[in-house]
């Protein structure tokens, strides 16, 4: 089983930045492929990133391409999102999840583990 705990999330001002934290324990993902996704008040959970699970390979949703930057360091078991220029529609809790293969994907049911979310707002 794996464990992943989010942290980072907080409330911030458009254009402003924030780099959220991913922990996974009880065992080492570098085997698996790493993403975080998003939900919004009345909608439903969207991909924001992923990495493979060398770090080689990133995707990213159309919406935050330029703006967050995924990555990961396998030494320390965590994952990382670094958001730049905020915006308001970035509001959301994030998740950090965790798949099996090493491959990235942007699809939820490709993922077998996840965290319990940390909360973003970027107020404008």
């Amino acid at each position: 089983q794996v464990q992943l705990v989010e942290s980072g999330g907080g409330l911030v001002q458009a254009g402003g930045s924030l780099r959220l934290s991913c922990a996974a324990s009880g065992r080492t993902v570098s085997s698996y492929a790493m993403g975080w996704f998003r939900q919004a008040p009345g909608k439903e959970r969207e991909f924001v990133a992923a990495i493979n699970c060398g770090g080689t390979s990133t995707r990213y949703a159309d919406s935050v391409k330029g703006r967050f930057t995924i990555s990961r360091d396998n030494a320390k078991n965590t994952v990382y999102l670094q958001m730049n220029s905020l915006k308001s529609e970035d509001t959301a809790v994030y998740y950090c999840a965790a798949s099996r293969l090493c491959s990235s994907a942007s699809y939820p049911s490709r993922y077998d583990y996840w965290g319990q979310g940390t909360q973003v707002t970027v107020s404008s």
